[in-house]
């Protein structure tokens, strides 16, 4: 059998997701992709899961973003929708994942790689780690939020300064602009990101989550879902949503009594 792109294994109430492709330096495929939406479906709907660490294989990247021979020779509606829009599907579901997302930056991010990054809720980054926004040296332009959740982060000028110019920033450079929070050094990086995902894991889950949620509507990611979803499973808790559960099963008319 075939080594898998992408690898899910869990360890108690931690989930850890690989990129496994090395030798192409976790370089992204539409089938990939597939397998990041399958394991976002998949983790999201996993009520044991509480924190998830998301790495590449490897020691050279995290992930370069995506591979410029699965791409190139598509079509511009293919492009538009078997890639661009694809690719911005699958980092929303990750984005949107219930848990926290811890991202552990082994090695390069680049383009889509940097993009899928950004996803994550806290990014740790070893010290060799190179960040960039290549795309306008190829001919094409930032497609996974690259433009968006970037600008979030560290602001407009600097998300510029990134994707204009294609510089590759330090992971020095990427924590004093706030683009990672925390370098790793004299410790294993996944060792270390272990060790916060069990320290997040032993805390209220419900908490973490809904404070992730709440976060993430502050910053215009996601609001009205966050908004509808809390205020259903507030209602679901009152007497008359359990009032209007049993009218509706005995077939009687409901009486709310506002509580």
């Amino acid at each position: 059998m075939a080594e898998p792109l992408v690898q899910l294994s869990r360890d108690g109430h931690v989930a850890t997701v690989v990129l496994c492709r090395p030798a192409k330096l976790n370089a992204l495929t539409p089938a990939m992709l597939d397998e990041l939406e399958r394991c976002a479906r998949e983790l999201d709907a996993d009520t044991e899961v509480r924190v998830v660490i998301l790495t590449g294989a490897g020691s050279k990247a995290f992930c370069v973003g995506a591979d410029i021979n699965e791409w190139a020779a598509l079509q511009p509606l293919d492009m538009w929708r078997r890639w661009v829009r694809r690719g911005h599907v699958v980092f929303d579901q990750w984005a949107r994942l219930r848990q926290p997302l811890i991202a552990a930056i082994n090695g390069h991010a680049f383009g889509g790689g940097l993009e899928l990054a950004l996803a994550a809720d806290i990014r740790l980054s070893s010290p060799e780690a190179r960040y960039a926004l290549p795309e306008a040296s190829i001919g094409t332009c930032p497609g996974w939020s690259g433009t968006q959740r970037l600008v979030q982060l560290i602001g407009a000028s600097r998300a510029k300064y990134l994707a204009l110019s294609g510089h590759r920033l330090s992971a020095a450079q990427a924590l004093d602009m706030g683009l990672v929070h925390e370098i790793v050094e004299g410790t294993p990086l996944l060792e270390w990101a272990a060790d916060l995902a069990r320290e997040l894991a032993a805390k209220a889950p419900v908490s973490l989550q809904l404070t992730k949620q709440l976060i993430n509507a502050a910053a215009s990611e996601d609001a009205a879902a966050t908004l509808e979803a809390m205020a259903g499973a507030l209602a679901a808790t009152t007497a008359d949503a359990a009032e209007g559960v049993a009218s509706f099963r005995e077939k009687r008319a409901p009486h709310y009594l506002g509580r």
